[in-house]
């Protein structure tokens, strides 16, 4: 009878354990501490924000681990920047107090939607609920005999105070402004500036580095509601945008209605599965896709930094503060199949942007405070060409091809930089590869950045990559001689690869590769004087639209498969203090390969172009499990918002777009046991796995729409009707599975 009800009760419980995650909703799963301690360089940071909203908030400290917050967050102007603003509640003896306060904390709950922390040392719970371009606390005050003060601090601008309310601007850079309005809904007792051990109601009105305003209540006072709207264009806009979206003081009401955009947007794609740690990362990797870019639209008008004026929508929201070297691989790829309506409104923003520029370059780093000009390539062009031939038309081809055409051949090619095209760039024109400085040459170039180098290989190998792009869209533009002309530039990765090794090597401008050059040990604060951030074996694949050429180059299939399999093993080849204090971004190590930096993402992909996509499921497989995972170092290095989580969200789906530009996919492992992507157009996409276990990373078959499926990649057209793609899994590889020839995802090589 013990044994019946032992079992009776284990029943009992599973059912119950079952029960309740089958009423979790997406949002649920998202994790926002994940990557809240860097392995390196940046962490994550737990960022409270409706999707791809102008308001951003999260706890300012330097990561999990940080000890105190400082104050309390208003709104974040640039992606893992610091708040532009800031509150601090306050109780206790004024000359104590100071601009910001640093907060012992506790007990903190963070959500996509809401957020909660207790100050402890001062006996302070706050709470806090974002709108678009508003939000809204509630802080609850313990001790009742003691005044309550509520500090409010601008690091450099103006601030004053009215009765219940405090409005004014923080100077941005570019000449660019954040302005607040800000009210509570109690009347205060006393405001002004503050003077020791009392506050100068006679000063309502302060301005400079780090002014602030206190703002003094009744000591019995329980809570405090404040409300406040920003804006980039006024404070009576900032006025404006909070009565429009908060119209009284209900927190939970506004975070209620952040929670149900939050779920109907990461329920564009529904998974199932028994691994509950894969939906946790899933789902908060795609949460962290949609924190940028962002809409800064406001009732139909917009504040530019590309040329300082106010600007009318014309009736289509303006989205800026993008990466694109980081975004452009996956995550405007991910956008283009679940949010099109987006993706086309965020590359008509790139082409007004160019329009509102002094020079008509398309933008690769557009930020709140304008563009500026990071990392190197133009990868723009990349965004453009992968949306038009996935059949998007919300913008207007010939200007994005104007613009991204200047980019690429009147703007220098140098990283960092915005200068003209120089002595580099016309010896690229001319030889068609960037080069490097001779052994012991000092720089003399005037377009190269004073503080950067010139990243020859990757100069080259972007740039080739994006003149490909310009012949995509040239060829759509029915301008076949510059298409033909591009198409023919993009195969100049030959110049600078180097037979005897095999790998890209650097070549000074009498054509002579770089001596000594160690693969692994590029010279240069992260291997700049030759690559970017990552070394010789990472920048080896890095002709994502030319991979067949790649393989022929490297000696065909088996060659190729060896090279991948000899990165992977080789060892770092010095001791990780040495190495990460020169490659700091070359993190998330398997041997040579580095996980946590974008141009390594299509790299486990590039077995399938060699016939054995056996070993591109096996790796993608334990990536993910080595790498992203849900803990607080959960991310492998610079998350770069969204620039990394998309592959991951691909990755865990089953697939990934190895070549923007190509309207194909490159067929992974699945990590649930069914993915269903809606495609906002009536129909949905599912990725199905057949004898699903989270251990079962091998496909042994596939069907795609019923038929048998013996290919190791499928179109864009095909996914957008519709269907299913039917994977049977098995714990054991089945290596004959697209391993012929005509199984091959296509290349550049393969569609002329």
């Amino acid at each position: 009878m013990k044994k019946k009800l032992i079992i009776f009760l284990a029943l009992a419980l599973s059912a119950i354990y079952t029960n309740a995650q089958a009423f979790k909703e997406p949002v649920d799963y998202v994790n926002p501490y994940i990557g809240n301690i860097s392995h390196l360089l940046v962490p994550t940071y737990p960022t409270v924000h409706l999707p791809n909203s102008m308001l951003r908030v999260y706890p300012e400290r330097e990561n999990y681990t940080g000890n105190t917050i400082a104050g309390l967050p208003l709104i974040v102007t640039s992606h893992r920047g610091s708040s532009a603003f800031n509150l601090s509640p306050y109780q206790g003896e004024l000359n104590k107090a100071k601009n910001a306060i640093d907060f012992g904390y506790d007990n903190e709950v963070i959500k996509p939607y809401y957020y909660s922390v207790d100050l402890d040392d001062y006996n302070i719970h706050a709470e806090y609920a974002p709108s678009h371009q508003s939000g809204i606390y509630y802080i609850d005050f313990a001790e009742s005999n003691k005044p309550t003060y509520l500090i409010f601090n601008t690091r450099d601008g103006e601030i004053f105070v009215e009765k219940n309310s405090i409005s004014g601007f923080q100077n941005l850079s570019n000449d660019t402004k954040v302005y607040i309005y800000f009210e509570t809904d109690i009347q205060p007792i006393e405001s002004g500036t503050h003077k020791g051990n009392e506050i100068d109601a006679k000063n309502k009105r302060t301005d400079g580095k780090d002014a602030y305003l206190v703002v003094k209540y009744p000591e019995n006072t329980k809570r405090i509601k404040a409300r406040y709207g920003i804006s980039f264009i006024s404070t009576e806009q900032a006025k404006k945008n909070l009565e429009r979206e908060i119209k009284d003081y209900n927190l939970e009401q506004v975070a209620q209605k952040g929670r149900d955009i939050w779920n109907s947007t990461l329920g564009k794609i529904l998974v199932t599965g028994s691994d509950e740690n894969a939906k946790t990362v899933f789902y908060t990797s795609l949460y962290r896709t949609y924190e940028r870019m962002i809409c800064i639209s406001e009732d139909g008008k917009y504040f530019s930094a590309y040329d300082h004026k106010v600007h009318s929508d014309a009736g289509r929201p303006f989205y800026t503060d993008d990466w694109i070297w980081d975004t452009y691989r996956a995550t405007h790829p991910l956008r283009i199949i679940i949010e099109p309506e987006m993706e086309n409104d965020m590359i008509n923003s790139y082409i007004i942007m160019t329009q509102q520029m002094e020079k008509p370059w398309m933008p690769n780093f557009p930020e709140v405070t304008g563009d500026s000009r990071r990392m190197n390539s133009n990868h723009a062009v990349a965004m453009v060409a992968d949306a038009y031939i996935k059949g998007l038309r919300g913008f207007n081809l010939e200007e994005a091809y104007n613009a991204s055409k200047a980019a690429i051949t009147e703007k220098t090619l140098a990283p960092w930089s915005a200068k003209p095209a120089g002595v580099l760039d016309q010896f690229y024109k001319e030889h068609g590869y960037f080069p490097s400085l001779a052994k012991g040459k000092k720089e003399t170039a005037p377009e190269v950045h004073g503080w950067e180098r010139r990243q020859p290989i990757a100069v080259t190998l972007g740039t080739v990559y994006d003149e490909w792009c310009l012949s995509i869209i040239a060829k759509q533009l029915g301008k076949d001689k510059e298409a033909n002309y591009f198409s023919q530039r993009s195969l100049n990765y030959h110049k600078v690869f180097n037979p005897e090794t095999g790998f890209f090597h650097p070549k000074d401008v009498s054509g002579k590769f770089m001596e000594d050059l160690d693969y692994r040990f590029p010279p240069g604060i992260g291997g700049r004087d030759a690559y970017d951030e990552n070394n010789g074996y990472v920048y080896r694949w890095d002709v994502p639209h030319n991979i067949a050429d790649l393989v022929k180059m490297l000696g065909g299939k088996e060659a190729f498969v060896n090279d991948l399999e000899d990165m992977y093993s080789t060892p770092l080849g010095k001791g990780k203090p040495d190495f990460y204090h020169i490659y700091a971004d070359h993190s998330g190590n398997v041997g040579q390969f580095s996980m946590g930096n974008e141009p390594s993402m299509h790299v486990p992909y590039l077995y399938n172009y060699a016939g054995q996509p056996w070993r591109t499921q096996k790796r993608v497989h334990n990536l993910l499990k080595q790498w992203f995972r849900n803990d607080l170092m959960g991310i492998p290095g610079d998350e770069d918002g969204g620039g990394l989580t998309a592959f991951v969200v691909f990755s865990q789906i089953g697939f990934y777009p190895v070549t923007p530009g190509l309207p194909m996919y490159v067929i992974g492992t699945p990590a649930f046991k069914n993915a269903k992507l809606n495609l906002g157009n009536g129909k949905f996409f599912e990725v199905i796995a057949i004898n699903y276990s989270p251990e079962n990373k091998f496909i042994q078959s596939a069907k795609l729409n019923g038929q048998e499926w013996n290919k190791s990649w499928f179109s864009h057209d095909e996914l957008m009707q519709g269907g299913k793609l039917e994977l049977v899994m098995g714990k054991h590889p089945n290596k004959k599975w697209a391993a012929d020839d005509n199984a091959i995802p296509p290349s550049f090589s393969m569609t002329e």
